[in-house]
């Protein structure tokens, strides 16, 4: 094998997506559609690479140079992805990506290089940071075996849910949405993301990503942002309203999508990310659902020791404190300034 390493340029868009859409590891982070998504709204500098051996790709990693005045410069793959890292065919197209990786981020100065992996399989001996699993389920189109495989305390809150005349539309309007997940972050202590970040998403993504809305009574109550990727449906940005817990909007939601997405050949529910030991664990882990742990790993470049901007890191306490505090409409102003700096 003679392989070349290439940066991305636009004509590689069409076998750069066909690759990612065949490689077993793929996900829509690793989609030029996110690539075009976060650059524009968020100006991060893509520094994608390919492996190629006969002019035939092996190898790929996205990745974005980020640099703030919290966390300094690093190579990530991806900003505000969960997934990402190298998808390739050969460990030694894969070791070439790293050796790459690795070189750019010395000659960009950079502190380090995050491979946001999801699979073993993606790992090349480097730094691990293991705080992060993510949820799986498999589907089907029987809404009655979906069901029966939630665990008996979850399913009597879906089986509450049903009981209430929701009403479920698929928009691409983004004011309800908007409403309820700038409030839930808020809440969380995060920052909000621009309204341009899901505009510009939905924008890239096209047919393979939608707004759920679940209304009760003609109120949007709960909403969630789905991608739709191979035989895999993943709701990425979800949100409801508190004040109707008692009605479990959430439940019903996802299990609403599942039964949606089952009986149209979806194959895989992807819950995504979660933090170990935090209240969305918590709720994901109630669902019974496949727990993986994520193989992040990390090339220390100019920094000597394994960088955490999580929110559970103990020295960012008092300001998500801070936050939860603020007025709603001063959250909203600020959090598009300052997600930036947590990508």
């Amino acid at each position: 094998m003679s392989l070349q390493i290439l940066h991305f340029s636009p004509a590689d868009e069409a076998r750069w997506d066909r690759f990612v859409s065949e490689h077993p590891q793929g996900s829509p982070f690793h989609l030029t559609a996110w690539m075009s998504s976060i650059a524009r709204t968020f100006g991060y500098k893509p520094r994608y690479l390919l492996a190629e051996d006969a002019g035939e790709i092996q190898a790929v990693l996205p990745l974005f140079l980020v640099s703030n005045m919290l966390m300094g410069r690093a190579l990530i793959s991806t900003p505000f992805a969960v997934y990402g890292g190298i998808l390739s065919k050969s460990p030694e197209a894969r070791q070439a990506l790293v050796d790459e990786a690795r070189r750019l981020g010395t000659s960009l100065g950079v502190n380090y290089v995050e491979l946001r992996n999801a699979y073993p399989e993606q790992c090349s001996g480097l730094d691990r940071v293991t705080r992060y699993v993510t949820f799986t389920q498999q589907i089907g189109t029987d809404a009655g075996a979906i069901l029966e495989a939630i665990p008996r305390k979850t399913r009597y809150m879906v089986r509450k849910a049903m009981k209430h005349p929701y009403e479920v539309r698929t928009t691409t309007a983004l004011s309800a949405f908007l409403e309820l997940y700038s409030t839930n972050l808020r809440r969380l202590g995060t920052p909000a993301f621009p309204e341009r970040h899901f505009s510009n998403l939905l924008a890239a993504f096209g047919n393979s990503a939608d707004i759920r809305e679940i209304v009760l009574n003609g109120k949007v109550v709960a909403a969630v942002l789905s991608f739709y990727f191979r035989d895999q449906v993943l709701p990425y940005y979800g949100a409801a309203d508190t004040a109707f817990n008692e009605f479990a909007p959430s439940n019903f939601m996802y299990y609403d999508l599942m039964c949606w997405a089952g009986q149209r050949g979806y194959r895989t529910f992807d819950f995504g990310r979660s933090k170990k030991e935090s209240g969305a664990f918590d709720f994901k882990a109630h669902w019974g659902m496949e727990e993986r742990d994520l193989p992040y790993e990390i090339i220390l470049v100019r920094q000597k020791e394994l960088p955490n901007f999580s929110p559970n890191n103990p020295k960012f306490q008092r300001a998500i404190q801070l936050w939860q505090r603020l007025p709603l409409p001063v959250t909203r102003t600020l959090g598009p300034f300052l997600i930036k700096l947590f990508p």
